[in-house]
C-alpha cells in the first residue's frame, strides 16, 4: 500500500470492500495506526539522499519469511494485487514488488486463478 510512496484512500476502501479487515481480525482504524507505525519504521531506511529504500531486498525479504503458508501467501498476493489496482493503475514500484513476492513464493497468476477459482 505505500510502495509507491502513498497510500490512497481507495486502497483501505479496496481492503473493506474485501472484508480484509474481518479476515486479519482488525477493525479498520487499528489496521490504519498499524499501517502508519510500520511507515514510520521506515524512516530508518532513509538513504543519504534522502530517498527511503521501501524496496530494499532485505527488508522485503524479511517480511515475505514471516508468510510460510502456502494458502496464506496466494491470499497475500491476490489481496495485493487487488490493492494495487484499487487506485485505476499499478505503479511500477508496486508492479515490482509484486513480482519479487509472487517470485520468492513462487506463486504465478495461473496458481492464484486455479485457488480462486477452486474456492
Amino acid at each position: 500500500m505505500v510502495t509507491d510512496g502513498h497510500m490512497d484512500e481507495r486502497e483501505l476502501d479496496t481492503l473493506e470492500k474485501l472484508h480484509v479487515y474481518e479476515l486479519i481480525g482488525l477493525p479498520r482504524k487499528r489496521f490504519v495506526t498499524i499501517l502508519t507505525e510500520l511507515c514510520d519504521a521506515f524512516a530508518d531506511a532513509e538513504r543519504e539522499d534522502g530517498s527511503i529504500a521501501l524496496l530494499d531486498k532485505e527488508r522485503v525479504d524479511d517480511y515475505l519469511s514471516l508468510v510460510t503458508d502456502r494458502t496464506k501467501r496466494l491470499l497475500t498476493c491476490a489481496l495485493a494485487l487487488d490493492v494495487c489496482k484499487s487506485d485505476g493503475s499499478i505503479g511500477d514500484a508496486e508492479m515490482a514488488l509484486l513480482r519479487y513476492m509472487m517470485g520468492s513464493w513462487r506463486i504465478s497468476l495461473d496458481d492464484l486463478e486455479a485457488e480462486l477459482i477452486r474456492r
